[in-house]
């Protein structure tokens, strides 16, 4: 006999059908993330003035006054008379004098000078090792921590790959010229003195520009490029950009001839090869450019701060 189905069996199966078909149809697909947008014009650092009322705020006020008054708060590893804000003036925010903005987003980054990914908190001993002639600070010391804190927050809504004002550093200048330290000594005498003295010594603030309380050999401002750049957009400080860019490559070559301090393990920088044509020291495949004399060597412990292990392998390295 035939089976017969009721109503009831139908509707059922109905239901059933509509909800396997349902279940068939693919899923919809997510909505597509909306690309960051950040107009750099429209941004604006936080001032000494936003630090909040907190335990963070008091970390990055505590780092913001080590840069101030590095050599004072930091004399076990400043062994110079230069500051943090020596060369990242206006407490790391202005755009013509290397400045930190940003930083906290860009690291860790490869670096071609070590050939290899480092941390912020390497890139900051960079510094106290070579621009200060000094000593590392231990990554996990309350300094490193609050010197980070302050970059950190002036750093803030900068997206990671943003590139901005002080993504490379000390602009670079536009021609590549010859300097004349014969020039550069009457253009010194006639206008650095009054803050920098005649023997290039400094004055309490003021940093000294060779001797063996300026920076190191291995520091940017070794280079006659790097230092030009810096003279011509910010010096002199009553009246900056005043000076043309023969007379900022002129001032560099003379400044940078005179004796300062040894950069322990300079001779392994850019170990693949590659270092800027002004580095005047010995590095794989270059000969230095107008290599100064350096005083007594520095020791190496705490002086050198060592690499990751580098991200080039095998054939990479040839």
């Amino acid at each position: 006999m035939p089976v017969r189905y009721g109503a009831s069996w139908r509707a059922q199966t109905l239901v059933t059908l509509l909800l396997a078909a349902a279940c068939s149809k693919p899923a919809a697909a997510p909505p597509k993330a909306q690309a960051l947008h950040f107009d750099e014009a429209l941004w604006k650092p936080p001032l000494e003035a936003d630090i909040p009322n907190d335990s963070l705020g008091k970390s990055i006020k505590r780092g913001l006054y080590l840069m101030r008054f590095t050599p004072e708060s930091l004399p076990k590893y400043v062994t110079s008379g230069l500051r943090c804000t020596s060369c990242h003036q206006v407490d790391g925010l202005k755009a013509s004098a290397a400045p930190l903005t940003g930083a906290a987003a860009r690291f860790p980054k490869y670096m071609p000078r070590s050939g290899a990914v480092i941390a912020l908190a390497d890139r900051v001993n960079y510094c106290f090792t070579r621009s200060l002639a000094g000593h590392a600070i231990p990554t996990g010391s309350r300094e490193m921590v609050d010197i980070l804190a302050y970059i950190t927050f002036i750093s803030k809504d900068v997206p990671v790959g943003a590139h901005i004002a002080g993504t490379d550093g000390l602009i670079s200048m536009k021609d590549t010229l010859v300097g004349d330290t014969l020039r550069g000594r009457t253009k010194f005498e006639a206008t650095c003195v009054v803050c920098h003295q005649k023997d290039g010594s400094g004055n309490g603030p003021i940093p000294p520009l060779w001797g063996n309380r300026s920076y190191s050999i291995g520091a940017s401002m070794a280079r006659e490029e790097r230092a030009a750049s810096f003279i011509w957009h910010n010096m002199p400080q009553t009246a900056p950009g005043t000076l043309t860019p023969q007379e900022a490559f002129d001032l560099s070559a003379y400044i940078n001839s005179h004796a300062r301090p040894d950069s322990p393990g300079k001779e392994g920088d850019w170990p693949t090869g590659g270092a800027p044509p002004d580095v005047p020291y010995a590095t794989k495949g270059h000969q230095p450019h107008r290599p100064p004399a350096t005083l007594i060597p520095r020791p190496v412990e705490g002086s050198l701060v060592p690499n990751p292990p580098s991200v080039l392998t095998g054939s990479d390295k040839k």
